[in-house]
């Protein structure tokens, strides 16, 4: 089980300088809009690096809009209509599709320097919700567009190729992670990934405020509120973890990755 517990721990992302809050009025300066992508402190997670200067005023030119998506609302839902890609720039997201009996089920958690959209690529139609768990700002990637400047600039089509690849991976992992692992595995898991995604963005390496509840963590790892809710006393009573609401800081990361790297086979 090493292989696979590794497989979803280890960050998909490269690192990058902390995340900076949007100068005063920003929103509404077409010169800052205009510059966003050269300009932002996330082009290192969602864009491609080592671009002149004539190629990097041709990716500025893929930002049309920049949306506000207030806690709660969703930026997309399944069947709409697919147009663009969504660079996450502050804030949260979380995906889920609803199954036929209507059961929610959460497919990912997403954050700034990540992208949003790609499930809508095959038909057209976004296959899932894209709902914000905070007050999110996106840059709005119209996929049209992406297509006729990564044809003039490889370092962007390479890049859209390498965010698809990594889909894929991340897939992959969690499909190991709900097929083989514990509970306790699948939890120290979802933390350690977490917490390093987290880092590459500059935050704490042991401390973290989840932005989802227990019982959409609970979704996304195929748990019952009441495994998560148990496990995670389990941790704190271990002295792994201690937990102030959703305020969690880890005290052992080397138990976490043990949980994990040394999880049997089933």
């Amino acid at each position: 089980m090493l292989a696979s517990a590794t497989f979803f721990v280890i960050s998909q992302t490269p690192d990058a300088v902390p995340f900076m809050p949007l100068p005063s009025g920003a929103k509404l300066d077409k010169h800052f809009i205009k510059t966003a992508c050269s300009n932002c402190n996330m082009r290192e997670l969602c864009m491609p690096i080592g671009m002149d200067a004539d190629e990097l005023k041709r990716v500025d030119e893929l930002v049309t809009k920049r949306p506000f998506v207030k806690r709660g609302r969703a930026l997309f839902r399944a069947g709409d209509a697919f147009t663009s890609l969504y660079a996450i720039r502050s804030g949260f997201f979380k995906t889920s599709v609803t199954s036929e009996d209507g059961h929610d089920q959460v497919t990912g958690f997403q954050m700034a320097g990540e992208i949003l959209g790609l499930d809508g690529i095959a038909t057209g139609l976004h296959t899932c919700d894209a709902i914000a768990l905070e007050d999110t700002e996106v840059c709005a990637l119209p996929f049209e567009r992406i297509e006729e400047i990564a044809r003039e600039v490889k370092a962007l089509q390479h890049h859209v190729h390498k965010i698809m690849s990594r889909e894929i991976v991340r897939e992959h992992g969690v499909m190991l992670l709900l097929g083989n692992m514990r509970a306790e595995e699948r939890l120290a898991a979802f933390l350690l990934n977490l917490v390093q995604r987290l880092h590459a963005r500059g935050f704490s390496s042991t401390d973290l405020i989840l932005r989802m509840t227990r019982e959409e963590i609970g979704s996304y790892l195929g748990l019952t509120l009441e495994t998560i809710s148990r496990t995670f006393s389990k941790f704190a009573d271990d002295g792994t973890i201690t937990v102030n609401q959703r305020q969690i800081h880890i005290q052992n990361s080397e138990a976490l990755k043990h949980i994990v790297n040394h999880a049997p086979c089933h």
